[in-house]
């Protein structure tokens, strides 16, 4: 009687161990369905999540860029413009000034002329006058006159339009001027035509 007992309860062990597989063998089937077969894993999520923030930061980097190139093109641009303002500042009384270089040649070689009578001294006192007036507010404008009697042939500030024999002096040095040349502070408005030495 004992064994039919025991075998009963093995019996009752065994339908009961493999009613429990069959449950979990449904609830896996059930969780299967659940979860579709292309579900992404961890490891998918996160190389996803990764290539976003890689492409993100390289908008950015982009983005960043062209925001310092704007910034270096306008920095270029004020400077350009200060640039151009100073110079038009400086430069303000060019084109007046080249157009007042023939008046002052006709002065000075009208003072040149020698005066005979007294009617004429008196008149040519006062023309010296004008004349020196205008060259001061020249230069208080920037005007500079051009050195050239005697100093070595520069292209820059001389304009070579005959030449001559002289001993005494070295190659290359200035004989005579033949017409005055000036500058503008450091711009030349017109160069002295002058006679060089061989």
């Amino acid at each position: 009687m004992n064994e039919e007992k025991k075998e009963e309860v093995l019996a009752d062990e065994q339908a009961a161990t493999s009613l429990e597989n069959e449950e979990a063998h449904e609830a896996q089937a059930d969780l299967s369905a659940e979860v579709p077969e292309d579900s992404e894993t961890p490891n998918d999520q996160t190389d996803d999540h990764t290539a976003v923030i890689e492409d993100l930061q390289s908008k950015l980097e982009q983005e960043e860029n062209k925001h310092l190139r704007l910034l270096a093109d306008y920095e270029n641009f004020k400077r350009r413009s200060n640039l151009d303002k100073e110079s038009l500042q400086k430069y303000r009384a060019q084109s007046l000034m080249t157009n007042l270089l023939p008046v002052l040649d006709n002065f000075e070689r009208a003072l040149n002329i020698e005066a005979k009578t007294e009617e004429a001294q008196s008149l040519m006192t006062g023309m010296d006058m004008i004349y020196r007036n205008l060259i001061d507010a020249l230069k208080a404008e920037g005007l500079v006159e051009i050195e050239a009697a005697d100093q070595e042939f520069d292209p820059n500030f001389h304009q070579a339009v005959m030449t001559g024999n002289d001993e005494e002096k070295a190659s290359g040095i200035v004989l005579e001027e033949l017409q005055k040349g000036y500058k503008l502070k450091d711009r030349v408005l017109r160069p002295s035509m002058v006679k060089v030495n061989e």
